[in-house]
């Protein structure tokens, strides 16, 4: 089904990728080795950066005794912000500052994980806050150099943090979401334990597992990377390339592992086979992103955040007006890819074969389709919303929504196919409701 002509040269385009891949340990009880493995990294003191929600929990007892039987002096960090703003980042940062430590530990989901890369980077290069932060928002400067050892330990199955060189967060006198993005960033280990998502709620599950799925499906979907421009020396390569034959692999792995498990995982906590299979897909789908790079429902995602409309629906009810990451993301995908589908056809197909689509018979062309419909059936058996009109948005937010989503140009530019502000503002009206 694949056609090797998707990574033809290209005049001017590039004619390699980097892959820089992150040290991951994946085991049912690899946990308990966190003191042995940041002794091995000769740690004494660390930053122990935890989830508000996980700290009173098992993986915290365990994580805390493995690093107190390894002589290890762990200062606990729990102010956390769930979707991590530029205030609480930098309030990370100064205590990573003053701590004085000589590494990062991380244990919770993705705003822990990217809360200790901020604030490894900030205390240990200092600068404006804006100076790394991607454009059009920051400066995009380089990060001067290599960044403390920082073990990354995921309790949620999804964000693939632990093995991205990204960290997320909202700028909020700006009201939008955006990155620092730098390679620099990059947890030293991956230490992934399937058993801590035993307990997770399933509305946990369900929006951390469509990020999985959007992860991997973008990555795959996105523009090759002998498409993007020749970079003027090697060091300029951006940390996202395009699809590429690396990345090609674990996407689609991802997806196949998605596609079986998500729905178990949400439906039944006791399904610990697919828990643990959806961890791994997370962190399958976070090896191949962060080289490949995502594209539009996660461009589009941000003006969703952004905006924060007050929501509810099934197992979802939020007292504030957040809408989590994966929700934000996966609402607008199904749209995106009915967009993007033109432009890469075969990827589409093989992408909605693999997430359990019925593709017997299916020309090209109805790839789009078919990867959008799988993706609503799912959405549907897990209670997702209804479209982003099921979180209170309305034709009148579009404006707005474009304004935010459109300006994400590291995300926009991976796109299979050029992208004006008129289909963004299109695919967020398609997105309002999809059944």
């Amino acid at each position: 089904m694949e056609k090797p002509v998707y990574y033809a040269a290209t005049e001017g385009g590039d004619y390699a990728f980097a892959v820089s891949a992150a040290a991951m340990k994946f085991g049912a009880g690899v946990l308990a080795e966190l003191g042995d493995d940041a002794r091995a990294q000769g740690l004494k003191r660390v930053a122990l950066f935890i989830d508000p929600e996980v700290a009173d929990t098992a993986p915290a007892e365990v994580a805390t005794a493995s690093l107190k039987r390894a002589g290890i002096d762990a200062v606990v960090y729990d102010e956390i912000a769930v979707e991590p703003t530029d205030t609480s980042f930098l309030a990370a940062a100064d205590f990573a500052r003053d701590g004085k430590f000589d590494g990062f530990v991380s244990l919770g989901g993705g705003s822990t994980m990217d809360t200790a890369k901020a604030a490894n980077l900030y205390a240990t290069h200092p600068a404006d806050f804006l100076a790394y932060v991607n454009l059009p928002y920051g400066e995009f400067r380089a990060v001067p150099g290599p960044l403390k050892p920082h073990i990354a330990c995921p309790t949620t199955s999804g964000t693939g943090s632990e093995t991205t060189s990204t960290a997320v967060m909202d700028i909020t006198a700006l009201k939008v979401k955006t990155a620092i993005s730098n390679r620099m960033l990059k947890p030293t280990l991956a230490l992934v334990d399937p058993t801590t998502t035993r307990t997770l709620p399933a509305g946990v599950v369900a929006s951390t597992g469509f990020d999985v799925l959007t992860h991997a499906i973008e990555s795959y979907t996105a523009r090759p990377y002998t498409t993007r421009s020749r970079p003027k020396s090697p060091d300029q390569r951006p940390v996202f390339q395009g699809a590429n034959p690396y990345s090609d692999v674990g996407s689609l792995e991802a997806i196949r592992l998605g596609g079986k498990y998500l729905v178990r995982a949400v439906e039944n906590a006791d399904d610990h086979e697919a828990r643990h299979m959806l961890m791994l897909a997370a962190t399958m789908a976070g090896l191949s992103f962060g080289n490949a790079g995502v594209h539009l429902p996660h461009a589009m995602s941000y003006g969703v955040a952004g905006l924060c409309h007050t929501w509810r629906a099934a197992g979802y009810e939020k007292a504030a007006p957040m809408v989590p990451h994966g929700i934000a993301v996966v609402l607008n995908a199904p749209t995106a890819f009915r967009f993007t589908a033109a432009a890469a056809p075969e990827r589409h197909l093989a992408a909605a074969e693999a997430l359990g689509a019925d593709t017997r018979n299916a020309a090209p062309e109805h790839g789009g389709e078919l990867l959008a419909g799988r993706l609503i059936e799912m959405m549907r058996q897990t209670g997702l919303p209804n479209g982003t009109g099921a979180l209170g948005f309305t034709e009148a937010d579009i404006p707005d929504l474009v304004e935010r989503g459109y300006n994400q140009p590291r995300l926009v530019v991976l796109a299979p196919c050029n992208v004006t502000k008129d289909d963004v503002a299109a695919m967020y009206r398609n997105g309002l409701r999809y059944w």
